[in-house]
C-alpha cells in the first residue's frame, strides 16, 4: 500500500538525518502548553516562595523576581532561533553537537538528561507534599506527622503520581497533548483566581512599598531556609533561585519539536511566548501573596511554610480556600505529567545516536501508540530513585536549575562561536543583529545562576556537578570518545539522507 507524500516537518527532519518516527499531532498551542505546564508558575511559584522571600524579604519579589525573569527571557530567546534552525526531539543534545562538535554535544545531552529527571522528581515530590499539605491537611482536616518527607507514605505517594505520569504519556502523544492544552488554560484560570482571592480578601491594606523593600531574612529570622548572610546583595542572588527554578523546563517545546507541526516556526514560538506569560502572570501572583501577608517578619520566620500562613491568614471563605487548595494540586499533578513527557522525548533521541547504555532498548517506539514507552519508563524509575533521599525537594531544586541551565547556554555559546562561521543557516525563527549579544548577556546570567546554586545548603549540586563532570570525562575518553559518533553529520548525514530517500520511494 502507497504511503503518503512526506510532509514539509517530516523532509525537513529527513534533511537532518531522521525518519518520522513519533506521532506529529501537537498544534503551536499544544506546543506552547507543554512547555507553559512544566513551568507551571502554581508549582515552582508557591513550593519554592520561600526560598526569594526568605532570602531578602519583599524586594527578592517584587524585584528579584523581574531580574530573574528577564534572564529566562533572554535564555528563550538564544535557544528558540536554534530551535528553529534544527527542529528535531534531541533538541539540545542535537544543537550542541552541531555547532560544537560531538564532544560538546555529548555533555549537554548528559547535563540536560539530569537536570529533566532533577526536575521531574522535585515537581511529583512537590506534587505529593502539597496534596499532603493544602488537600489532607487543609481541606479535610487529617493529620499528616507520619507523611513526612522520606517517610514510606511520602516515597509510596511520589511512586503512584510518577506511575500515573508514565501510564498516560504511554498510550500516546494525544491523551497527553489533551491533558497539557487543558492545563495551559487551568494553570491560569488558578493564578489568577488566587491572585484576585489574596488581594480581595487581604487581612491587612495593600502596601506596595513592600515589594521594594529588602530586609535580610537569613538565618533563624527566615525560617531556617537559608544560613545567614550578613551581605545582603550576596542574599538577594541566592533569592533569585525562586524565579530562575520556576520558569524552567521550557525545552520541552524542542524536545517534542518530532511530535509537533510547523515545528519550525511553533517550537521556539512555544518556548519563548511559555516564558514570557510565565514571567508575568507569577509575577502578579507571587507579589500578592507578599501584599497579604500580615506581617512579613512573621511570614518569613515560617520558613518553607510562608505559603501557607498567607493562605490561613486570608479572610477568604473556606469553600474558596479549598476549591484553591485543589486547583493547584491539578495544575502540578498536570506539570509533573508534562515533565516525564519531555524527559523521555530527550532520553529517545539520545538513545537513538547510541548515546545512552542500553541505547537499542530506549530508543524504540511503540507502534501502537507511536511513543518512546521504554524511555518513558526509564524517566519514572530514575525520577523515583533520585528523590529518594528524605531531604531531597530543596536540593533537587536548585539542582534541576543549575543543570538544565548549564544545559541551555552549552549549544547557545556554541552558536555564538559558530554563528557566521559553520552556522550560517537559520529558521524563520532568528535574531538577527540581536543574536550575539542576547546569547552573551544569556551566557553571563547562566555564570551567575550557576555561582548561586552551588551556595550553602546547596553544596551538594557543586559537588553533584563536580563529580558529574570527572565521571562524564572518565567515561568519555574510556569508553564513548572513540564509541559515540553523535548526530548524523558530514558523511554520516549525507548517508542517511540518501538511506531515506530509498525509503520513501519504496514507501
Amino acid at each position: 500500500m502507497n504511503q503518503p507524500p512526506l510532509d514539509a516537518d517530516a523532509r525537513e527532519l529527513n534533511r537532518l538525518g531522521y525518519a518520522q518516527e513519533l506521532s506529529r499531532r501537537m498544534g503551536g498551542f499544544s506546543n506552547f502548553a507543554i512547555s507553559f505546564s512544566i513551568i507551571c508558575i502554581l508549582a515552582g511559584g508557591i513550593t519554592s516562595f520561600a526560598v526569594g522571600f526568605c532570602s531578602v524579604g519583599g524586594g527578592a519579589i517584587g524585584i528579584g523576581w523581574l531580574v530573574g525573569g528577564a534572564f529566562a527571557v533572554l535564555v528563550s530567546l538564544a535557544m528558540g532561533q536554534i530551535a528553529s534552525a534544527y527542529p528535531t526531539a534531541g533538541g539540545l543534545y542535537h544543537w550542541g553537537s552541531i555547532l560544537g562538535g560531538k564532544t560538546w554535544g555529548w555533555y549537554t545531552a548528559w547535563f540536560n538528561l539530569l537536570g529533566l529527571i532533577f526536575v521531574t522528581s522535585s515537581v511529583d515530590a512537590g506534587v505529593f507534599q502539597l496534596f499532603r499539605d493544602l488537600v489532607v491537611n487543609g481541606v479535610f482536616g487529617i493529620p499528616v506527622d507520619a507523611w513526612a518527607s522520606g517517610s514510606a507514605l511520602w516515597i509510596g505517594g511520589t511512586a503512584v503520581i510518577l506511575v500515573l505520569h508514565g501510564l498516560l504519556n504511554h498510550f500516546g502523544i494525544k491523551v497527553t497533548t489533551l491533558l497539557t492544552d487543558f492545563s495551559g488554560y487551568f494553570i491560569l484560570v488558578i493564578a489568577v483566581l488566587l491572585t484576585a482571592s489574596l488581594l480581595i480578601f487581604s487581612p491587612v491594606p495593600l502596601d506596595f512599598s513592600r515589594l521594594v523593600t529588602f530586609t535580610n531574612y537569613t538565618g533563624d529570622a527566615g525560617g531556617g531556609v537559608w544560613p545567614e548572610n550578613s551581605n545582603a546583595f550576596l542574599a538577594g542572588l541566592v533569592g533569585l533561585l525562586l524565579v530562575i527554578y520556576t520558569i524552567t523546563g521550557y525545552d520541552a517545546s524542542a524536545h517534542t519539536s518530532e511530535e509537533t507541526k510547523d515545528a519550525a516556526k511553533n517550537a521556539p514560538r512555544g518556548m519563548w511566548r511559555s516564558v514570557v506569560v510565565s514571567v508575568l502572570f507569577g509575577y502578579v501572583m507571587v507579589c500578592s501573596f507578599v501584599l497579604a501577608m500580615p506581617d512579613l517578619k512573621a511570614g518569613a520566620a515560617q520558613g518553607w511554610n510562608v505559603f501557607s500562613y498567607v493562605m490561613a491568614s486570608s479572610t477568604m471563605p473556606e469553600v474558596l480556600r479549598d476549591l484553591l487548595y485543589i486547583g493547584i494540586v491539578v495544575a502540578n499533578f498536570l506539570c509533573g505529567l508534562a515533565c516525564v513527557t519531555s524527559t523521555s522525548r530527550m532520553m529517545f533521541a539520545f538513545a537513538r545516536d547510541g548515546g545512552l547504555p542500553f541505547s537499542k532498548v530506549l530508543k524504540k517506539v511503540n507502534p501502537k501508540f507511536l511513543t518512546p514507552t521504554a524511555a518513558i519508563w526509564v524517566s519514572v524509575a530514575l525520577a523515583l530513585a533520585s528523590c529518594l533521599y528524605g531531604g531531597a525537594f530543596a536540593v533537587l531544586a536548585a539542582g534541576c536549575a543549575v543543570f538544565l541551565y548549564i544545559s541551555y547556554v552549552m549549544p547557545v555559546a556554541a552558536g555564538l562561536w559558530a554563528e557566521g562561521k559553520t552556522w550560517t543557516k537559520k529558521g524563520p525563527f532568528h535574531l538577527g543583529w540581536l543574536s550575539k549579544p542576547v546569547a552573551f548577556l544569556a551566557i553571563v546570567g547562566a555564570l551567575v545562576l550557576i555561582w548561586v546554586g552551588f551556595q550553602p545548603p546547596n553544596q551538594l549540586v557543586g559537588a553533584l556537578v563536580v563529580g558529574l563532570v570527572v565521571a562524564l570525562t572518565v567515561f568519555w575518553l574510556v569508553s564513548e570518545r572513540k564509541r559515540f559518533q553523535g548526530p548524523p553529520m558530514g558523511d554520516r548525514l549525507k548517508e542517511a539522507q540518501a538511506a531515506l530517500a530509498v525509503e520513501e520511494k519504496e514507501a
